[in-house]
């Protein structure tokens, strides 16, 4: 509530759009190198490599709710949220400020929140829920940030409505060809690589800097905490690097557990257009 009678946005902001886990911590590391690589000057020094991702993007709903100029800086117009489109502040939406989102597999995206939430819940000493009753409310559309589906939807019918300020992706698809989506990330901030940079392997160096593995094998990534307002207990950042592949649900999720959840996607997503990675 605070963000939406609170926050306004500058022109040039581009925001990082997602539900958890569904890459939120890849896009954050991309689009951050992205947009400052030009500081770096032939250095190879990045915030990225003494911060995590999460550090370097804030989040509207967590670090700026109270407008506070030192929780962002004003030089890098990055910003990140979790929020459902239409809860946006109305000054995001009427501003001429972009949102890249990035959504996944639901079955992937489940599973990677659950363990998510069990080693949060560890850490204050809560019992989490067995992976089958977190299924079911999932499946009914019981999450912090309201149904998978709806949350998918929103952003999905905003970017056919305004192209020019939404960007649509899948973690899937990015994973697939990243060095394409990485200059498609680019030329959407309006920093497309020169042809120089692209021959001389720029947009692999910030591919290879934001990879899995060399994020998680990072000290900052491995040992340190993050704490983020409103929530007691500092979180180990090493908890926002668990996997990042594709399909693990499998190992997690029985067959008819998929196969339910890719029946209620393809039951609420029918008639938008979109079909999303299975």
């Amino acid at each position: 509530m605070s963000v939406q009678d609170r926050f306004n946005p500058q022109s040039t902001d581009i925001f990082v759009a997602s539900s958890p886990k569904t890459g939120t911590t890849w896009l954050k590391a991309l689009t951050f190198a992205i947009l400052t690589r030009s500081r770096l000057s032939g250095s190879t020094t990045s915030s990225l490599l003494a911060k995590m991702p999460h550090d370097c993007v804030p989040f509207l709903e967590f670090q700026l709710s109270d407008q506070n100029p030192s929780n962002r800086d004003l030089a890098i117009p990055l910003l990140s949220t979790h929020v459902p489109y239409s809860c946006l502040p109305k000054s995001i939406i009427s501003s001429s400020c972009k949102i890249i989102y990035i959504c996944r597999d639901a079955k992937d995206a489940f599973v990677s929140l659950w363990y998510f939430l069990a080693k949060m819940q560890r850490s204050d000493n809560v019992e989490p829920l067995p992976l089958e009753e977190a299924f079911e409310l999932f499946c009914n559309g019981i999450a912090n940030y309201g149904p998978y589906w709806d949350h998918v939807l929103g952003y999905w019918r905003a970017s056919l409505e305004f192209p020019e300020k939404i960007l649509f992706l899948t973690y899937e698809e990015m994973k697939k060809d990243t060095a394409t989506h990485v200059k498609k990330l680019a030329e959407f901030m309006g920093c497309s690589f020169t042809l120089e940079e692209e021959e001389g392997g720029g947009v692999q160096k910030i591919i290879s800097m934001c990879s899995f593995e060399e994020l998680s094998s990072l000290e900052v990534n491995k040992n340190a905490e993050h704490r983020t307002p409103g929530i007691s207990s500092p979180i180990q950042n090493s908890v926002f690097f668990r996997k990042g592949e594709i399909g693990d649900w499998a190992n997690h999720l029985t067959p008819e557990m998929g196969a339910r959840l890719d029946d209620i996607m393809e039951k609420k997503l029918k008639g938008s257009g979109l079909k999303l990675p299975r």
